[in-house]
């Protein structure tokens, strides 16, 4: 048998109330039987004191009593030469108990209970009617008292059982529909184990029943406010997951290339030193560049990977500075590597505590990208400003803009707006992904707005870190 802990709660609370119940029951039925049965000899008392006081004048004047109850007896007892003796009235068979009575009821009234022998339990009264002289002793049978406080005693026991009996059955009844929802709640616990989660960005169940109450409702609403929570913990794991499966596999790929060339250079270097003495210089040159290459997409990497990091290793190193002078040594540096593309610089001094380099990194990022995703002649402009507080910076150009789908994931690591391009005119499709992480590392915002003609690109940074 179970232990009384492991019961389900239903029947523990039912079991709980038929003990409640109980407890009451022997309660109200000891107060009931008692007062009954007080009731019941008070009630005889008083009659027993009538009939000895309507047969008083019937004692006093003739020493006998003839008009006795059915069942009862009655003695007269009178003293003579210093004797009590019985004079008239009705006895029973053995008056042992009423002489003894009798003699102690000369000058007041007595009451008490006894046994006559071969009659039974009965009511003895005795009364002076005249003092120290005579006396009258009254006796009831209690048989049909006690046969009622018996039938009662017998009664209350059987309805209370059977009350008893009900309440346990009918609210075990009630209380299993009343629990019903929590245990509906548990099929859907249960449920939601046998899924599998390792993949499942969704939660397909919820605690959907009615009723229960207030308590069970606030029960559920509770449940599946923490499903929904989990529901959405799950999805943003699986959509993390997907971009760190899709993170890895890109930047394996962006790796392998470099790799394969540096490789194959590598060969072709050894080739030329023992057959093309005159060719080592070229593809020395080409392992160069590769390494460069190699070189960039690493430091990206990594930057990412510190920014990402950036509660446990800051990765800037904030100073006072004037966001203007970054403006231009970058707009200097955009005009002498892209004298195909015009560009206006409009800056005005916006003191602010930022990183520098990493400043400089942003709009480096976002003019190069300005400049590879436009044909030549394209006008490209940075303005620099300072609002409520706000160092604004915007990178715009008249190129042919980009399309909404790729807007909404132009700052993807490794995403790029059109996968044919060369990696030389498209780079590793990091660049955007760094800006943003340099932004929000600063406490900033970066925004898109492109349409055909006209592409923009706003940072606002805080004055103050």
């Amino acid at each position: 048998m179970k232990p009384l802990s492991q019961w389900r709660l239903g029947t523990r609370l039912a079991l709980g109330l038929g003990a409640l119940a109980l407890a009451v029951f022997l309660v109200v039925g000891t107060i009931l039987v008692v007062s009954m049965q007080s009731f019941l000899d008070t009630q005889l008392d008083k009659q027993m004191q009538i009939s000895q006081t309507n047969a008083a004048d019937e004692v006093r004047y003739h020493e006998d009593v003839t008009k006795i109850p059915q069942g009862w007896y009655s003695v007269v007892y009178k003293v003579e030469n210093g004797e009590l003796r019985p004079k008239g009235g009705e006895a029973p068979k053995d008056r042992e108990e009423m002489d003894d009575l009798a003699k102690k009821a000369l000058t007041t009234e007595v009451m008490s209970t006894d046994y006559l022998r071969d009659e039974g339990k009965f009511r003895l009264r005795a009364c002076p009617i005249v003092n120290n002289e005579i006396v009258l002793v009254s006796a009831a049978p209690m048989q049909d008292l006690d046969n009622t406080f018996r039938q009662l005693v017998t009664v209350c026991v059987i309805a209370f059982v059977l009350a008893l009996v009900g309440l346990v059955v009918g609210g075990k009844a009630l209380l299993r529909k009343g629990l019903r929802p929590l245990s509906d709640m548990a099929n859907t616990a249960h449920d939601i184990a046998s899924h599998d989660l390792t993949d499942s960005s969704r939660l397909a169940v919820r605690a959907d029943s009615n009723g229960g109450g207030v308590e069970v409702d606030e029960l559920r609403e509770a449940f599946n406010k923490m499903l929904a929570h989990i529901d959405t913990s799950l999805a943003a794991r699986t959509v993390a997951e997907q971009r760190l499966r899709r993170f890895i596999a890109d930047a394996s790929h962006e790796l392998r290339t470099p790799l394969t060339s540096l490789r194959g250079y590598a060969d072709l270097f050894r080739y030329a030193a023992a057959n093309e003495p005159g060719e080592r210089e070229k593809h020395l040159e080409k392992l160069r560049s590769e390494a460069a290459r190699m070189s960039v997409l690493l430091d990206d990497l990594l930057l990412l990977a510190r920014l990402d990091s950036a509660e446990s290793e800051p990765p800037l190193r904030p100073e006072e500075l004037d966001l203007a002078v970054i403006a231009e040594a970058a707009a200097d540096a955009f005009r002498a590597a892209r004298p195909s593309h015009s560009l206006e610089v409009d800056a005005d001094t916006v003191t602010m505590r930022a990183d520098a380099t990493r400043l400089r990194q942003v709009l480096d990022n976002l003019l190069t990208n300005a400049a590879v995703h436009t044909p030549a002649g394209t006008s490209v402009s940075l303005q620099v400003t300072a609002s409520d507080g706000w160092a604004v910076v915007k990178v715009s150009d008249t190129g042919p803009g980009i399309a909404d789908a790729d807007q909404e994931r132009i700052f993807d690591r490794f995403y790029r707006v059109d996968d044919s391009r060369t990696r030389q005119r498209g780079g590793s499709g990091l660049g955007l992904a760094v800006v943003q992480s340099l932004v929000q590392a600063h406490g900033g915002t970066i925004e898109l707005t492109s349409r055909p003609g006209s592409t923009v690109f706003t940072i606002r940074f805080p004055r103050r870190l």
